[in-house]
């Protein structure tokens, strides 16, 4: 029995390909409302995960259950209630930004497309581009629309498959903020990540997937538990290339001066 706070479960889940097992016997619970981090090395079976709870592929044994519904009994039910963004954006190249979230608003039959349109392109800072053809966006202008035409009907889950991949480090703190702001706004998110900094500063909870099996799972500060006892000692340290570049690349330059 799947209490109603759980939005994903997951139970020994298995997949295998050929005479690859890629899942062995994971097992994990996302909280509604959470920002739950998945994170593994290439291979590891994230995706193979996130395709099984977003009804691409049916497990070879085990359970899932999303938003209430088991995904290989119902998996109308689900794909009603999640969006997925992954690895490569789903835009329409030859669309403009506008036309994109419209041509969705109707699959999706929201009732009134054009404002819902309006409100998306607002949020996420694309009204400069709207009628723009999206083949001259930049990657960040794509993986907003990306994720602007995964909010459209608004999904009470969303899965996220490395959404900053190939990001440039403003790119990925504009994504952070837009993450976080939909998890403030009640959304539940799965997000994949090869990125640890990422998981860090975005999760509830974190599991590690290693070899197909999860081998810790928890919040930042359970996970820290489990490391060795830190040497205390004083270091000086002086910016990350993060920061410089964030600094040498602001618009806020003029301001400090």
């Amino acid at each position: 029995m799947i209490e109603l706070s759980v939005a994903i479960a997951a139970r020994e889940l298995r997949k295998q390909f050929n005479d690859h097992l890629v899942l062995d016997d994971v097992e994990f619970s996302v909280k509604r409302g959470d920002i739950f981090a998945l994170l593994g090395e290439n291979g590891a079976g994230k995706t193979t995960t996130i395709k099984i709870l977003t009804t691409l592929l049916k497990p070879d044994g085990g359970t899932a259950i999303v938003n209430g519904f088991d995904v290989v009994r119902h998996p109308d039910r689900v794909r009603e209630s999640i969006s997925l963004t992954g690895q490569f954006t789903a835009v329409d190249d030859v669309l403009t930004g506008r036309e994109n979230l419209v041509m969705i608003a109707r699959l999706r039959h929201v009732p009134d497309p054009a404002t819902t349109t309006a409100e998306l392109l607002d949020t996420f800072t694309l009204n400069d581009a709207a009628d723009r053809s999206v083949g001259t966006y930049s990657g960040g202008m794509r993986r907003r629309l990306d994720l602007a035409m995964s909010l459209v009907g608004n999904p009470p889950i969303l899965f996220l498959d490395e959404p900053t991949t190939g990001l440039d480090p403003q790119g990925r703190l504009d994504m952070w903020a837009k993450i976080c702001e939909l998890a403030d706004n009640g959304t539940t998110i799965l997000l994949t990540t090869q990125y640890l900094d990422e998981a860090e500063h975005l999760a509830d909870r974190i599991a590690i997937l290693h070899k197909g099996q999860i081998i810790a799972e928890g919040t930042l500060a359970d996970l820290q538990k489990q490391f060795p006892a830190a040497h205390v000692e004083t270091v000086v340290r002086g910016p990350s290339l993060e920061e410089i570049y964030l600094h040498l690349t602001s618009d806020s330059k003029e301001a400090e001066k």
